[in-house]
């Protein structure tokens, strides 16, 4: 790990702390219960338990919401960990979450970008602090109101592909 990465992940790390959600800093379970559509793979994920993060669960975690195009993993920000498991909690999910996209190489963005004016430059999906679901047996305006009512980050609704984006960026709506 480059000390930049250290440097960032440090602060992650301590941002997490302030936050509401950061409930693994109590000691709490949390977990991500995915179903990548793209790959087929799924977990039911615990990544903090006792007050510690897990490397391994965190590890899990990034290669199953790798740039399903490239075969590009990268790490997933902690904070949108939390947030997809405090959203899971909101809607009380019984199923895993269906993600459309989780992290994005450049390549791969930059190419879906040239495709589609829905698909933003300099998206957070490229820092893996983004991240595009649907919760089955439930409507998606449902999942994009218990994703604003969390208050944290942006949340994009896209009607027509069915599903909800959710960042850990400033808090905005589209």
């Amino acid at each position: 790990m480059r000390r930049r990465d250290l440097l960032h992940f440090g602060i992650g790390a301590a941002a997490a702390l302030a936050l509401p959600g950061a409930a693994w800093a109590t000691g709490a379970v949390r977990r991500v219960r995915l179903l990548n559509l793209h790959t087929g793979e799924r977990g039911d994920i615990v990544f903090a338990e006792g007050g510690r993060l897990m490397p391994d669960a965190l590890a899990a975690i990034n290669t199953l919401l790798r740039d399903h195009r490239t075969g590009e993993v990268h790490e997933i920000d902690t904070n949108l960990l939390m947030l997809v498991a405090d959203l899971a909690d909101r809607i009380s999910a019984a199923q895993p979450f269906e993600v459309i996209s989780g992290y994005r190489s450049p390549v791969t963005n930059a190419a879906l970008h040239a495709a589609s004016a829905g698909v933003a430059s300099r998206s957070l999906h490229m820092q893996g602090r983004a991240i595009d679901i649907r919760a089955p047996g439930l409507a998606s305006t449902a999942l994009r109101d218990a994703a604003l009512g969390l208050g944290r980050g942006g949340v994009g609704y896209y009607p027509g592909p069915d599903f909800v984006h959710v960042d850990v960026g400033r808090v905005r709506a589209w």
